[in-house]
């Protein structure tokens, strides 16, 4: 099974080393997103700010490969306070609507960049 590596210009620089993207057998598996502006590098300072452009940074990517956010199967959601739940959950549904993708959603210590939120996705072509 070949891999395919994507990278979109319009998304931000990775903070490591890894890609924004890999498609292998039909699905692309992003790495998790950040609200992280692509244009400046900055971080955007609210929970519903960085949530909405780490969506649209994951937008880009899809887009990268001919994708829409549509295409989304899987979603793993990660938040340093778990009292953000509604403010992400509001942001997420106004980008994914019916036939919602899977979801997973976790509180964790901490996150890159000292973001509140990162979201990471598994789409398909199917």
């Amino acid at each position: 099974m070949a891999k395919k590596v994507i990278m979109s210009k319009n998304a931000p620089k990775a903070l490591g080393p890894y890609s924004h993207a890999n498609e292998a057998a039909g699905f692309l598996f992003l790495s998790g997103m950040l609200g992280i502006d692509p244009a400046s590098g900055t971080l955007e300072e609210t929970v519903e700010a960085q949530a909405t452009r780490a969506i649209g940074n994951i937008r880009a990517v899809l887009e990268e490969s001919g994708l829409g956010l549509d295409a989304v199967v899987k979603t793993t959601v990660y938040v340093i306070d778990i009292k953000n739940f509604g403010a992400v959950n509001a942001v997420y549904q106004q980008h994914f609507t019916e036939k919602y993708p899977a979801r997973t959603f976790i509180a964790v210590s901490a996150l890159p960049a000292g973001a509140l939120v990162e979201i990471e996705v598994i789409a398909t072509r199917g």
